[in-house]
């Protein structure tokens, strides 16, 4: 069952924000920034990983000062669950790949299984080189590769349980305005 709007509205109340809204719109831009660097000459393919990538990908977008192709993709492991489980594809990517660098939008790189999973898909799919940019990226040693890490990351957090700026809680607070840490998780 789905927590009332009062459980829901104490998950915000009591959680710890551990990014200011201001924090995370100076790691968008300097992201940005690193992005266009690198991209700007190569005509990148951007997938926004739905729903999480959302927000960030949406922030993102208008600071890229060059012409980039921008579709979306849908997997998942949580279904507004807590923990993940089994990846599910809810929506594959239809453009065509070959050939093109590819830079995969997502909010947080936690355990990887996801990101890599959808990287992996990319590359079956004839792409030339695939990078990966994440809002967050959460420290502790439970990568499902050791060292793995994102081309682009904004911001590196603690390991709990996060929620804001497209990260959700049970389906809910994507909009917080900054990156929150659920009390006690």
């Amino acid at each position: 069952m789905t927590d009332s709007r009062d459980e829901l509205q104490q998950v915000f109340d009591e959680a710890d924000c551990l990014c200011s809204e201001q924090d995370v719109h100076q790691a968008i831009d300097t992201m940005a920034a690193a992005i266009s660097e690198q991209l700007s000459e190569r005509n990148p393919l951007l997938f926004c990983v739905m729903n999480g990538g959302l927000i960030f990908t949406g922030q993102l977008l208008p600071k890229l000062r060059f012409p980039v192709q921008a579709e979306y993709l849908h997997a998942t492991r949580y279904r507004q669950e807590t923990t993940g489980g089994i990846l599910e594809w809810k929506l594959r990517p239809e453009a065509d790949m070959r050939g093109r660098t590819v830079l995969i939008v997502d909010d947080i790189l936690d355990e990887g299984t996801t990101l890599n999973a959808i990287a992996d898909y990319c590359r079956s799919q004839g792409a030339e080189e695939v990078l990966t940019a994440v809002l967050v990226d959460k420290q502790h040693d439970r990568k499902c590769r050791p060292g793995l890490k994102a081309d682009f990351t904004g911001l590196d957090v603690e390991d709990r349980f996060l929620f804001g700026f497209g990260m959700d809680y049970k389906g809910y607070w994507r909009n917080a305005p900054g990156i929150y840490a659920v009390k006690g998780l």
